[in-house]
């Protein structure tokens, strides 16, 4: 277990904040089931409120100002379970047709929502660089995210496509551009960002997308890896990935097959080929940061047009929460809203 207390290589901003949060050693358990009746317990209720706590403190006026955006909310229904689920978007005031950035949150695919104030404020200040901003609530696989139903992988994934699909049909409308419409995620949503690549190359529907921006993406599934060594070094700032509960959560089956939309990390050469450019960007200090290379990598086998950053002296997912270390904030949405824009 790393002690980041003593870690140089940590922004001391970073530091004060794992000190606060304090989140400790995760549980084990034996099966999904106990997973989703543990998240609803009020133990874990109390927890969940003391973190959405710190990242509400990210949604407010002086960190993300609203005088230049607009805000609307959709309900749409997602196929082909026909479920219904949310939409939270933000563009630049004005009639003006802009790029789109489909935006999916982190959480491991299992818990988070795009209400959640970090996110809100992520989105604020995304369409303040002057893009559209579509944030996507899927269907969580263990706590509810803005709808009440929680369901395993492909849940979440079906209804990523399906709000992508319905950016596109309605691109009029919400004076978007629909050529220049980018998928990003962070985290579980960096999973998923890649997820709707690989799914989008099987059906043909490329097209839909002019790019991916995958933040920290969680693709890996089982840890620790000899050939992943942050999982080793960097394990517990922020993340205690030791433990099965990754795979068991969002499903332990699609794992077991080896499954690439379920864990992009399993995707062959053959499977990216022929992708639009895309950027992974990662964090020195994260247990995730060589999985990302590793898709970086294999990207670069297949002769995408890709780019990989990554983010010295920072914890998992430092870009998300814009009161740590605003300077970093700002620079990835700059970053991400440049690239929607073709730049």
């Amino acid at each position: 277990m790393a002690d980041f207390a003593n870690d140089p290589r940590l922004d001391v901003r970073v530091k004060m904040a794992l000190a606060v949060l304090n989140l400790g050693k995760p549980a084990t358990f034996a099966s999904r089931d106990e997973m989703v009746a543990a998240a609803a317990s009020p133990e874990n209720q109390v927890a969940v409120e003391q973190f959405r706590a710190f990242m509400a403190m990210c949604n407010t006026e002086e960190v993300a100002p609203t005088d230049a955006i607009t805000e609307r909310h959709e309900k749409i229904v997602s196929q082909p379970d026909g479920n219904t689920i949310n939409l939270q978007i933000f563009r630049p005031k004005g009639n003006e047709t802009v790029a789109c950035v489909y935006y999916i949150h982190g959480g491991g695919m299992t818990n988070l929502s795009c209400y959640d104030g970090n996110y809100t404020a992520w989105g604020k200040i995304l369409a303040a660089k002057g893009v559209a901003v579509v944030m996507v609530d899927f269907r969580n696989a263990v706590a509810p995210s803005s709808v009440p139903e929680v369901a395993p992988f492909p849940a979440g994934l079906n209804d990523c496509l399906s709000g992508l699909r319905w950016v596109h049909e309605h691109a009029a409308d919400l004076n978007i551009d629909p050529a220049r419409v980018v998928v990003a995620g962070e985290s579980g949503g960096g999973n998923l960002t890649l997820a709707v690549g690989l799914s989008l190359k099987r059906s043909g529907d490329l097209g839909l997308v002019s790019g991916f921006y995958a933040f920290c993406p969680y693709i890996a599934g089982s840890w620790p890896r000899e050939d992943l060594p942050s999982s080793i070094e960097n394990n517990g700032i922020l993340l205690d990935l030791h433990s099965p509960n990754g795979a068991m959560g969002y499903g332990q089956e699609a794992f077991d097959r080896r499954d690439p939309l379920a864990w992009p990390l399993f995707a062959t050469v053959d499977d990216v080929k022929g992708w639009p450019r895309t950027v992974i960007s990662v964090n020195e200090c994260d247990p995730l940061r060589d999985e990302g290379v590793a898709f970086y990598r294999l990207l670069l086998q297949a002769e995408v047009p890709a780019r990989c950053r990554t983010v010295m002296s920072t914890m998992h997912g430092t870009e998300l929460f814009p009161i740590l270390c605003p300077e970093i904030t700002h620079d990835g949405a700059r970053h991400l809203a440049d690239f929607a824009r073709g730049a």
